[in-house]
């Protein structure tokens, strides 16, 4: 009971709730993660208690990832990595009228998806960290290609575009240094894209510039207000599509968690995964891509249980889940101290001290989460004109902070091009976005797999991990096919 009374302390409370605030700004501004974020109020903390950096630190991250779906909302624009699957559905709710709506259930979404979250984090942190440091070069192998497969699933119309999308962004994910060998890969002798695309300069151009473009190529749009006609939203509608999909959210929470327990994961791949899943079983997956509610619940769910995920390995064993936990465990050394398991016994305190931190943040997640829509849709209000000027200025920007590098501007420009094109010839750019990201991964585990087991593909398929991984690879794609002859039986069997 002290160590949760003692986070009250004004010099506590005051810079953690400025601290969620600014989150709000960093994740609905395109091109300003919240890793970012994070690294941003790092210098702040240096003369502060350990609780209240951390503070901040969990305070940014859990309301930037959720503010990341607004612009997703309403420009189709994700504000944050995370938020990517968010543009599939919350936008298609947005023409439709329903925007507000969609922000309502990502918003309690996330408040319920960070509180199971973090519930896991307290109650079964040891045993999801041994879990997750069984897992080997092997096992990552067959994680990013599962959420590569996702691309097969969520993508709407043509399975050969959805292909040609995503060979598109493996073949971009191969360009940088070869991990094994050291050598430079399509660079065509620039310096520049020795680090490979950057991904986030590359979503910036694909999602938020291509949508300028498109904007301004349709000039009776251009005085239309960004946000279609506002619905009325009441509290009691909300709460009942939240019951009526209370197991969703649960399932998407429990899948987010454990992806963000996983090293390297994070929440942008807990997203698509969770979306991925819950498309696959539901009575409505053609209806996906839509606008449908559900298409908007299991993302956010995921990604903001998966921060509590990252935060189970960090706290544990002192290894990263994401960035944003490799930028805590310096901090945390900075504070003095050491992250591993003694850390639950040598500073008991400040861990229980943390796990109340990370549940209230959630509750404060819903009054500013709430005053940050507001804000937003005020500002989306604007003739459409007026929007896309901002917008395509914060793409400038955020593509350029990352690494303050102009190169970085071009790529975004680029891609924007690119996604113009795509979306002209109906090509999905989902499928893209997820071989970018997973390319890197599933590339290098093969690899280094490959040389620790001395060119041996049988590691990858005897170990039980792998086995398990390899079953769900199979029964995603072939799960028709092989269950036509049980359906058979079974409506014979009612006959």
């Amino acid at each position: 009971m002290q160590e949760f009374l003692s986070i009250f302390q004004l010099n506590i409370l005051i810079p953690w709730i400025i601290a969620m605030i600014f989150g709000i700004f960093v994740g609905a501004i395109p091109g300003l993660t919240a890793t970012m974020g994070v690294a941003l109020i790092i210098p702040l903390t240096f003369y502060m208690e350990p609780i209240a950096g951390l503070a901040m630190i969990l305070g940014v991250s859990f309301c930037a990832i959720f503010a990341g779906d607004i612009p997703a909302t309403y420009l189709r624009i994700p504000g944050t990595p995370a938020s990517g699957a968010a543009i599939l559905d919350g936008y298609e709710m947005n023409l439709k009228g329903k925007g507000p709506l969609a922000l309502a259930l990502d918003l309690t979404c996330s408040f319920l998806g960070g509180l199971i979250g973090v519930l896991i984090l307290i109650f079964v942190a040891p045993v999801l960290a041994k879990f997750a440091l069984k897992f080997t070069n092997f096992e990552y192998f067959w994680l990013g290609t599962l959420g590569l497969s996702m691309a097969a699933v969520i993508s709407k119309g043509a399975k050969v575009k959805g292909a040609i999308s995503g060979i598109l962004g493996l073949i971009f994910a191969t360009i940088g240094i070869d991990i094994t060998t050291g050598y430079p890969r399509f660079t065509f002798g620039s310096t520049q894209l020795m680090d490979g695309i950057g991904f986030i300069p590359a979503m910036i151009g694909l999602f938020g510039i291509s949508e300028v473009f498109k904007n301004v190529l349709s000039p009776e749009t251009l005085k239309a207000p960004a946000i279609m006609e506002k619905i009325q939203i009441s509290f009691k509608s909300v709460g009942k599509l939240l019951y009526k999909f209370k197991f969703l959210i649960i399932q998407s929470s429990i899948i987010g968690n454990l992806i963000g327990a996983l090293p390297g994961a994070g929440a942008d791949i807990a997203a698509w995964v969770s979306y991925g899943v819950a498309k696959k079983v539901s009575r409505r997956a053609d209806q996906f891509g839509t606008g449908i509610e559900e298409g908007v619940i299991a993302p956010t769910a995921a990604n903001n249980a998966a921060l509590g995920g990252t935060w189970i390995p960090a706290l544990v064993f002192g290894i990263p889940g994401d960035t944003i936990t490799a930028i805590v465990l310096g901090a945390m050394m900075m504070y003095g101290l050491k992250p591993g398991p003694l850390i639950f016994q040598q500073n008991r305190f400040l861990v229980n001290q943390i796990f109340y931190v990370a549940l209230v943040s959630q509750f404060f997640l819903l009054v500013i989460g709430w005053a940050g829509i507001k804000a937003f849709t005020y500002f989306y209000k604007f003739p459409r004109n007026v929007v896309l000027v901002g917008v395509g200025v914060f793409c400038i920007v955020g593509s350029y902070a990352l690494r303050n590098n102009l190169f970085d501007v071009e790529i975004m420009l680029l891609f924007g091009i690119l996604g113009f094109i795509m979306e002209r010839c109906q090509i999905p750019m989902v499928p893209l976005i997820l071989a970018l990201i997973l390319g890197p991964m599933i590339e290098d585990n093969l690899r280094v797999g490959l040389v620790k087991s001395d060119g041996s593909f049988l590691p990858f398929l005897i170990r039980p991990i792998c086995t398990t991984f390899f079953i769900l690879f199979i029964l995603l794609f072939f799960w028709e096919p092989i269950s036509k002859p049980f359906k058979w039986a079974l409506n014979k069997r009612k006959k």
